[in-house]
């Protein structure tokens, strides 16, 4: 039988009272998470496969859950390492279990953060990424432009930042909108209307290039910034 090292877990305090509400939110959720959402987080798996990540590089995403992406990347991407940040212990708890159970969970590091407060080195001594991915993470996070900026501040010369989050549904009945919103509003889930904005102004400001479209008749958006090499 193959040896498996546990995957790393490390925590990061001060994270305030964000992540008191994230643990309350999934505190029982995170026991059904990946199988109810993976109903209405689409275009995940579309990121992932974008990443087209080498046996030598390291990929973080932000936002991490249950570890489900990273576990997913790892397996369509041998010899990476992947890093995890999450500001709910209670997901993180879930993620690190997870990635006990699979060989490949080895590869999958995982350390409790602040999206808006990014520190990566007292998690993983690591400050740069080949590449960095937030998966319907933005919704979730008030002062989620500054997710954005930091982010981005920790891509390698050339690196990549992916993100994929709910759009405007403008392609969408307006019944499905209006039930899909108040679903949303359940879990204190905020569509990011500004979001192409954003991304263009911090494209603008550093250089960058910016790819973004929309999927599924508006219902998510997938971008990518790259930053310059």
């Amino acid at each position: 039988m193959t040896s498996v090292r546990p995957p790393r877990f490390c925590e990061h305090q001060d994270l305030g009272d964000h992540q008191g509400l994230m643990d309350d939110v999934y505190r029982h959720q995170r026991y059904v998470y990946d199988f109810t959402r993976k109903f209405y987080l689409l275009g995940r798996d579309h990121l992932i496969e974008q990443l087209n990540a080498g046996p030598n590089d390291n990929i973080l995403e932000v936002g991490c859950g249950t570890g489900r992406n990273l576990l997913k990347a790892s397996h369509l991407f041998p010899g990476t390492q992947f890093y995890g940040i999450d500001i709910s212990q209670e997901m993180l708890a879930t993620a690190t279990y997870n990635a006990s159970r699979t060989p490949l969970g080895n590869r999958c590091h995982f350390g409790q953060g602040d999206a808006a407060a990014l520190d990566t080195f007292p998690l993983f001594q690591r400050t740069e990424f080949d590449a960095i991915f937030m998966s319907y993470t933005l919704s979730m996070i008030p002062p989620w432009e500054q997710a954005l900026h930091e982010a981005f501040a920790l891509l390698k010369p050339g690196g990549k930042l992916h993100i994929i989050d709910f759009g405007m549904q403008q392609g969408l009945p307006k019944w499905f909108r209006a039930i899909l919103s108040r679903w949303l509003g359940l879990f204190h889930v905020s569509p990011r209307a500004d979001l192409p904005h954003a991304l263009s102004a911090l494209a603008t400001r550093e250089h960058a290039d910016v790819s973004y479209h929309s999927l599924y008749k508006d219902y998510c958006w997938y971008a990518v910034l790259t930053r310059p090499a």
